[in-house]
């Protein structure tokens, strides 16, 4: 299929590298286009950063030769087990390979591969419209090479695979999660014989590494509408295999002729709402998870209905789990979800009831600088069909919003530290690090919070005294000079 024009979409910057690149290959006497996801971004009118590019011919060669080519001259990054180069020029990345043909083994989505020609390496891709190639030869510059009708499906927004879908998925079965994935990214409908494909084959899901679904998976989350994405993946069977615990929100109960919501569109109707305010991957995920554990609360208490007691406590101690099993980081990311949806459920009482200032310090306590993401995120979670109770709920959150910016600005309690260490306490019974010393600093804190003393060194340091001794500690009698200086110390840098 010639269309010339579809060169011209790009812009003089990018146009300038293809040349280059061009007479780099006719130098080596080969040929070589541009392929891909470059090539569909570009037909869509979609930001693209990487280049892709296939040589009949030795790619790692002919990325050298580019390479040499710019100024400054960049480093070329080759992969010699997959004969594969990537240079860096300003901030695109070009990617060089020999056009080659794959075949798999059953037990395995790494190929073997061998040499082959232009339509041998549009074959192999996953999906027709990542299969179109643009020439950047001299006699056919800009020909757009489309053997498998790929522009018709961006045209008419279809994701199709370019041969059997069962032997596509089944020889690398991350391309189910990918088919799903452009169909979210780019709102497209995936072929009906590709969808029915995906539903055969995904058993196969089970040989790929957590860490790459979990990366595909996250692009789904990071879609515009990412409730698009889940309901696919839910309907090819994928989301069973690698989420399970996500699946079990489907569904609803009756008892006495009172039925709960179905949680699993309630959550994805509550991630949806998150992703039309932000683009942070662990809000999104905290919308995913703040009712993941409510089939494991449920229970049915006669007169009042449907409860989930406890399922934000749950709820965050089975994040650390889910995170663990798909591979995803352990760091402060998971932590920052476990937060959100530990306390989910705190700014949305403060919406029914008398707000006080313990509870509102409390609040700004515990939820630190994560606050605007936590009202967000309960904000998001108001998917009632009754416009006045949406309109009730918001408007108490703009009340919310307003207390807490009162007490923050009175107390400043989201820099706050109680005025007695963990040290302090140590040092005052001369005790190590036990339970003792985290029980003697909540109760300090709490108090505190809750007005119960005031918020000074010497009112914490008596309440100190009195839970130790309830606790069978003693003070020491005779504080070395040393020790009773670095108390001193301790007690001045920690009074806010």
């Amino acid at each position: 299929m010639n269309n010339p024009s579809i060169i011209f979409k790009i812009n003089p910057w990018e146009r300038k590298i293809l040349e280059i690149i061009a007479d780099c290959a006719k130098e080596l006497h080969t040929e070589c286009f541009a392929v891909g996801g470059y090539v569909r971004d570009r037909i869509i009118g979609r930001e693209s950063k990487d280049i892709d590019i296939v040589t009949i011919g030795d790619g790692i060669q002919l990325a050298q030769l580019v390479a040499s080519k710019f100024r400054p001259m960049p480093s070329v990054n080759i992969f010699e087990r997959f004969g594969t180069a990537m240079i860096r020029h300003k901030d695109i990345e070009i990617e060089f390979v020999g056009a080659r043909k794959e075949s798999y083994s059953i037990d395995s989505r790494k190929p073997s591969v061998s040499s082959g020609s232009l339509l041998d390496d549009q074959l192999r891709r996953d999906f027709t419209i990542n299969a179109i190639s643009i020439s950047l030869n001299p006699e056919n510059f800009g020909e757009l090479i489309d053997p498998f009708n790929g522009l018709q499906d961006i045209e008419q927004k279809i994701i199709r695979t370019p041969t059997n879908p069962e032997r596509t998925f089944s020889d690398d079965p991350l391309r189910m999660m990918r088919a799903i994935r452009f169909a979210s990214q780019l709102d497209f409908k995936i072929d009906q014989i590709t969808f029915e494909g995906i539903k055969n084959t995904k058993e196969r899901l089970r040989i790929i590494s957590k860490e790459r679904i979990s990366s595909e998976f996250d692009k789904i989350i990071l879609s515009n509408k990412p409730s698009n994405g889940f309901e696919l993946l839910f309907q090819g069977g994928l989301l069973q295999i690698f989420f399970p615990e996500f699946c079990l929100l489907r569904g609803v109960e009756y008892q006495e002729g009172k039925g709960h919501k179905d949680n699993f569109y309630h959550t994805l109707e509550v991630l949806d709402n998150v992703a039309l305010k932000s683009d942070n991957l662990w809000l999104r995920w905290a919308a995913i998870l703040h009712d993941i554990a409510k089939p494991q609360t449920k229970r049915f208490e006669e007169g009042i209905g449907w409860t989930f007691h406890g399922h934000e406590a749950l709820g965050a101690s089975m994040t650390a789990r889910i995170f663990k099993n798909l591979r995803m980081p352990l760091d402060y990311k998971m932590k920052y979800v476990q937060k959100l949806v530990r306390l989910h459920l705190r700014p949305i009482a403060l919406t029914q009831e008398v707000i006080t200032d313990s509870a509102l310090r409390r609040l700004l306590f515990e939820a630190g600088e994560d606050l605007e993401d936590l009202l967000t995120l309960c904000e998001a979670d108001i998917t009632s069909k009754n416009p006045d109770k949406v309109k009730k709920y918001k408007n108490n959150y703009t009340t919310v919003r307003l207390k807490l910016q009162e007490v923050e600005e009175k107390d400043r309690i989201r820099e706050w530290q109680p005025p007695i260490s963990g040290e302090m306490i140590m040092l005052a019974f001369g005790i190590k690090p036990c339970k003792e010393v985290g029980i003697i600093k909540n109760v300090i804190k709490d108090s505190i919070l809750d007005d119960i003393i005031d918020n000074n060194f010497e009112a914490a340091y008596q309440l100190m005294l009195a839970k130790g001794k309830e606790l069978g500690l003693l003070i020491k009698q005779e504080l070395s000079e040393a020790d009773q200086t670095k108390l001193k110390i301790l007690s001045n840098s920690d009074i806010k």
